[in-house]
């Protein structure tokens, strides 16, 4: 396990799972994260569930205790994390062919990441349009591989959005 800053709001949790117990999930679903001598959290898989050994979380400041322990460096290899789950059904359709149409807020974007990168990995061949609205351009923690997207993909299109004053949305 390791996290890393994704930007100056965000923390990602990476864990690998032991071989033997890979966690089953479906992409844009939930698991709850319990971190040693910390409350469970509820967190959507960033991942692709193609890699069903390495899972990667968002954690945004607003997390309090958890984000700190991960910002401070206080969670260390091979201490003990409880994985539960998976939850919730915000899954890809793979059986359409109807463009796709991915709409995040924040690290809303963990589970549209996992189910982005699942089409990709099944070679769905539907037009894709993300739209990731943030309140500060910081907050488009992963914009260069939004952007990577964009840039390989023939039917890929990525607008990062920022909330402006008043509701107001500008392109960032």
């Amino acid at each position: 396990k390791q996290a890393r800053a994704l930007s100056d709001n965000v923390q990602e949790l990476h864990l690998q799972t032991p071989r033997s117990q890979r966690l089953r999930f479906l992409a844009g679903q939930s698991v709850s994260v319990g971190l040693p001598g910390k409350r469970p959290l509820e967190l959507p898989v960033a991942s692709c569930p193609c890699d069903d050994r390495n899972l990667l979380f968002h954690i945004h400041r607003s997390a309090g205790e958890v984000y700190e322990t991960l910002a401070s460096g206080a969670v260390a290899k091979g201490d003990e994390v409880l994985v539960n789950g998976p939850y919730g059904d915000f899954l890809l359709n793979e059986n359409s062919a109807r463009t796709q149409l991915y709409i995040a807020f924040g690290t809303g974007f963990a589970p549209i990441k996992s189910l982005i990168e699942h089409a990709m990995a099944i070679d769905e061949n539907a037009s894709m349009h993300l739209y990731w609205m943030a309140d500060r351009c910081e907050d488009h923690y992963l914009d260069n591989l939004c952007r990577s997207w964009n840039d390989a993909l023939d039917d890929f299109h990525y607008r990062p959005l920022r909330a402006g004053v008043a509701g107001s949305q500008h392109q960032a």
